[in-house]
């Protein structure tokens, strides 16, 4: 499969991840709003749709992945001003575009559910702690930037798994032509290694079917982008950035 297939791939698994959390968001919201304002004590299965809590993996997970890919949104507008190579600028794009739209869910989530959008005195990554933040299906976190014992030290700005860090952002800004284009799929191949990480952790510990079936689409998507970026970098001769 080529670069260009594999990156047609991608947004149609990504496309669809997003098409389908829209679909059943609407259900899922009227569910819980029905078991929640029914005035009974709801069965086992009703139990599962009402609200989430504020501390629960569910709001964790809208939180912070809404902050992790506006990071990742933020990295896609830079490179695609710092190189005209067509095939960067079209990953750029679709990287933007689907997690711009999946943030917009999350924090339209957040907002059905009334519960904010910063948690004051809660760590982030803290939701995880119920499934461990390394080692989801075998992917391990342990050797990536801000990783202490299995919990994440957030530092210059990296606020979670992957993010970068400012002095890396500020690089990249300054970058241009193949250095831009390198950094940029370095950074963001470390990034989508964070975000699966978060996104096999919601699908563990969520409860909400709706966020759970987006988090899985986000690891098959973002799976599928690390091999397009992988191609990408040898094309360039380079290759991920080695943490261990």
């Amino acid at each position: 499969m080529t670069v260009t297939e594999r990156t047609r791939r991608t947004r149609w698994v990504a496309g669809s991840a997003v098409a389908l959390a829209v679909l059943f968001a609407g259900a899922a919201t009227v569910a819980s709003a029905r078991d929640d304002g029914a005035g009974h004590h709801p069965s086992a299965s009703g139990a599962a749709q009402r609200t989430p809590g504020a501390e629960s993996a569910d709001a964790g997970f809208a939180r912070d992945m809404a902050v992790h890919h506006q990071q990742a949104v933020e990295m896609s507008f830079i490179v695609r001003d710092r190189t005209r190579d067509e095939d960067v600028r079209r990953l750029a794009y679709d990287i933007a575009n689907t997690q711009a739209n999946q943030r917009g869910m999350l924090l339209g989530w957040l907002d059905l559910w009334e519960l904010p959008k910063v948690a004051a005195g809660q760590e982030p990554m803290a939701w995880m702690a119920g499934g461990g933040q390394s080692g989801h299906e075998g992917h391990d976190m342990a050797g990536m930037p801000g990783m202490d014992g299995g919990a994440y030290r957030a530092h210059d700005g990296s606020l979670m798994p992957g993010m970068a860090t400012r002095t890396e952002l500020g690089r990249l800004r300054e970058a241009s032509g193949k250095q831009a284009e390198v950094l940029y799929l370095q950074l963001m191949t470390d990034h989508h290694k964070g975000g699966i990480d978060m996104a096999r952790g919601c699908a563990d510990l969520c409860t909400v079917k709706v966020e759970k079936r987006l988090a899985q689409g986000m690891v098959e998507a973002q799976q599928s982008e690390l091999d397009a970026m992988a191609d990408l970098l040898a094309e360039r001769g380079a290759k991920p950035r080695d943490h261990g």
